[in-house]
């Protein structure tokens, strides 16, 4: 119950802060979702820190790790708002912010994971 209780209250924590910047960063007239964009990059990263940490030495505990990556991180990350926003861009025609917004967060979500691994590997 108490591991439950930690997913839940970390993915409430990351899902207000992944509001928050969608509401200031998300314009729908400038094509790209840079809110989310920004969410699922910094969470990426964040994911690669946190994961790495976990597995160096055990720096965090298990508890630790699942409110952060698994609560924080999951709630704070969509991929179902990233699909509903290419949807959207689709049905507007809007093929070169598609392929931007696509590619961009696959490849530097990505590269994020790593670097945030490699950050704490040493």
């Amino acid at each position: 119950m108490k591991q439950l209780l930690l997913v839940f209250i970390g993915g409430g924590f990351g899902s207000v802060l992944r509001y928050l910047i969608g509401k200031f960063l998300n314009d729908s007239e400038n094509g790209i979702p840079y809110g989310t964009f920004a969410a699922n990059i910094l969470g990426s990263l964040l994911i690669g820190i946190i994961l790495g940490l976990a597995a160096k030495n055990d720096a965090l505990s298990s508890n630790q790790t699942l409110f952060l990556a698994t609560g924080f991180c999951g709630g704070f990350t969509t991929f179902s708002t990233f699909a509903y926003e290419n949807h959207l861009m689709l049905k507007s025609g809007d093929f070169t912010s598609f392929a931007i917004y696509t590619i961009a967060s696959f490849a530097i979500g990505f590269l994020a994971v790593f670097f945030g691994m490699y950050l704490v590997k040493s």
